[in-house]
């Protein structure tokens, strides 16, 4: 074979390399909606699952009260924290409950840590080894921060932040895995006040870097799924900003300028935002459930309608297109 044949190959090897190297993944097809239902007989929450039109509202943990749901990465569980096998003495901490929507089967994951401290995870790594939790004590907050443990045992409890008495409170992992998003917030009521903001922190706790300006925080929201923007609710109106703290920006919601939203998620896709949303249907009375719209605000579609009120939705990936 002479010199320029090889030569040849070689560069065809080299490009068909770089065009598999730079060929993107197809993105995740968008499943089913996870959201809490606020319960006036148990005065508490529940949670429940229904499809992007609304659609087959299902309970999902169905005789228990639950918060927070967060889908697995690859939309096969929930998982929520509950009072479920939780010890409330000297506080009920509450347990990871992990949830099979399909079979309605669950595992209770009880935080393995100092018994004085309360923890609350339910947001997934993106390798799902991992929840990042909200950890505190309401007698003692020098302990206030953001921890994580691991999914598989509740082991692993590493503390990540000091709240210096705030209350830190994860919101969401990056798509790569290596940073966590959390609201710095009032410890009384988890509002925020003038000082409060969000912060990006990396995995080993180094990094730890607020990203929006005093006053502007959530404890609540989503990171997109190309891990460029992080989304969240200011005042009642939804903003994105990115994860170095620039391009911060209202999204201009196509609803009635008195309309309120907030706890908002990212389409698995990427492509559409998930969020509760109230709008005035006169001069006293609301309209108010789980909304989508596109991640430009346009094409806003309530896909539930509360008779009490809905929130904490989070959008789950199509286990059938996963798979």
């Amino acid at each position: 074979m002479t010199r320029r044949a090889t030569l040849m190959i070689v560069l065809a090897l080299c490009m068909t390399a770089t065009s598999a190297a730079n060929a993107k993944a197809p993105a995740p097809s968008n499943g089913r909606i996870a959201f809490s239902r606020y319960d006036p007989l148990l005065d508490d929450n529940v949670t429940y699952t229904v499809n992007p039109d609304g659609s087959d509202t299902q309970p999902l943990f169905p005789g228990y009260s639950s918060n927070a749901p967060h889908w697995s990465p690859d939309g096969s569980r929930v998982a929520v924290f509950s009072g479920l096998g939780a010890e409330c003495s000297p506080q009920c901490t509450g347990n990871t409950v992990i949830i099979d929507p399909d079979t309605g089967a669950y595992d209770v994951l009880a935080p393995q840590g100092l018994p004085e401290l309360g923890t609350f995870c339910s947001i997934w790594s993106p390798d799902a080894t991992h929840f990042a939790c909200e950890g505190g004590n309401d007698f003692d907050r020098v302990a206030n921060g953001v921890y994580v443990i691991r999914s598989s045992d509740g082991g692993g409890l590493t503390r990540l932040t000091d709240a210096g008495g705030a209350s830190d409170v994860p919101i969401d992992y990056s798509p790569d895995g290596q940073r966590i998003v959390f609201g710095r917030l009032d410890p009384e009521n988890h509002s925020c006040s003038r000082t409060s903001a969000l912060y990006v922190v990396n995995v080993d706790g180094s990094g730890l870097r607020r990203i929006t300006p005093p006053g502007f925080c959530d404890d609540d929201g989503s990171w997109s799924p190309d891990g460029s923007e992080i989304a969240f609710e200011h005042r009642g109106s939804l903003f994105v900003v990115h994860p170095d703290g620039g391009g911060l920006m209202k999204i201009p919601l196509a609803v009635n300028s008195r309309a309120f939203a907030g706890d908002v998620s990212w389409s698995p896709d990427g492509k559409k935002l998930v969020f509760l949303l109230g709008t005035p249907t006169g001069p006293q009375s609301w309209k108010e459930g789980i909304a989508t719209a596109n991640a430009d605000g346009t094409g806003v579609h309530y896909v539930t309608t509360s008779p009490t009120f809905d929130h904490q939705p989070d959008w789950g990936a199509d286990t059938l297109a996963a798979g």
